[in-house]
């Protein structure tokens, strides 16, 4: 518990010191942000707005990882050891923002909305994700977990084996199933980052979410390489709750920065990282369909978006909603841009209360 408030405290200072050092670097090379022409109008104002924040995000998350597990070796606490989990995690979480960033500075370069084209997004998510997923059913502890496994987990590992057809299809079929979850992710974040604030305060809530489940996974952890009751068979869960606390705290930092009006803005660089990490969550603490609650907020975003195509082209131009994503329709229906984020947030935390109830209740059940 000393080391999750030791990460957090890091990651909210650290953060909060170091996003206006970034934001003046941004501003000298003169990196800001390019409006849609055809969003909101009440959104020209942002035009010039320093982007590229996800860099931050990251750099603190990465680096306050670190800095608190040598705080916790030299207070010799325990659980101060580095794990491949989180390295795992890690690794998604900046081959996703590289991938953004990738994405931003071609935006600021060209001076235009549009940076990476769809193949060129596509191979480099690929990339990433190929590597994470195989690299993710290797390493096993001394009890035999490895950080995933090729079984669909809801609130733990269900019947349900990818490895039906024999160990191969089931690796084949895993690197299929977590590219889906991380694509989902990283797309349904990018398109709730759309108002100050909203997807930053949206994803610290789901943080927090899997800080309270991976911390409750350690304490009730299987012994040995037999499963009872209730326990979970997951691989270094008090680390993924170190990791889960850091970036809450990166987060609330950033946030501080990025609450209307926004200094700065995350960018695809943060959006795509934060996608990664909230996938890598889900996988590795064997929650990956729970994720659809905990996120929800974000899947709804998501869901507007696909509705609002869908029915343009199905019937010949109509449109569902005055604008997708759907924070941008209550936009254009008169609501102030800080009346929508709070009310998304409040939204968002309904979904992760949720999550965490139905979490505890099939413990509960199980015990």
């Amino acid at each position: 518990m000393i080391g999750l408030l030791i990460g957090a405290v890091l990651g909210v200072i650290l953060t909060v010191v170091g996003t206006p050092l970034f934001i003046r670097l941004l501003h000298r090379r003169g990196y800001g942000q390019i409006i849609r022409d055809d969003g909101p109008t009440t959104h020209a104002t942002k035009r010039g707005t320093p982007t590229m924040g996800g860099v931050v995000i990251v750099t603190n998350f990465v680096l306050v990882y670190f800095v608190t597990h040598w705080i916790m070796s030299m207070l010799e606490l325990e659980n101060s050891g580095i794990t491949v989990t989180a390295l795992l995690l890690l690794f998604l979480t900046a081959g996703m923002g590289l991938i953004g960033f990738l994405d931003d500075y071609i935006k600021i370069s060209n001076q235009r909305s549009l940076g990476l084209t769809a193949t060129g997004k596509i191979i480099g998510q690929g990339a990433v994700g190929i590597t994470f997923a195989i690299l993710a059913l290797n390493f096993p502890n001394s009890q035999g977990f490895t950080p995933a496994s090729t079984a669909i987990s809801v609130f733990r590992d269900t019947s349900w084996d990818l490895a039906f057809f024999g160990a191969t299809a089931g690796a084949i079929l895993f690197v299929i199933w977590s590219n889906l979850i991380t694509t989902a992710t990283t797309n349904a974040v990018n398109l709730t980052d759309g108002l100050d604030g909203l997807a930053t305060g949206a994803v610290a809530m789901v943080s927090v979410g899997y800080v309270l489940i991976t911390l409750f996974q350690s304490n009730q952890a299987c012994s040995g390489t037999t499963s009872a009751g209730g326990c979970y068979e997951v691989r270094d869960p008090m680390d993924l709750a170190l990791m889960a606390s850091i970036l809450a705290g990166v987060l609330l930092g950033f946030l501080w920065w990025n609450t209307a009006p926004a200094k700065i803005f995350m960018g695809d660089t943060g959006s795509l990282a934060l996608g990664g990490a909230l996938a890598g969550f889900a996988i590795f603490s064997k929650t990956q369909v729970l994720l659809v609650i905990l996120a929800g907020l974000m899947v709804v975003i998501a869901a507007s978006v696909i509705i609002q195509v869908g029915y343009f082209k199905i019937s010949g131009g109509k449109r569902v909603f005055l604008m997708a994503p759907l924070q941008h329709h209550f936009e254009l229906k008169g609501w102030e841009e800080v009346t929508v984020v709070v009310r998304f947030w409040l939204i968002g935390l309904g979904f992760v209360v949720a999550a965490l109830a139905m979490f505890y209740a099939e413990w509960v059940i199980l015990r």
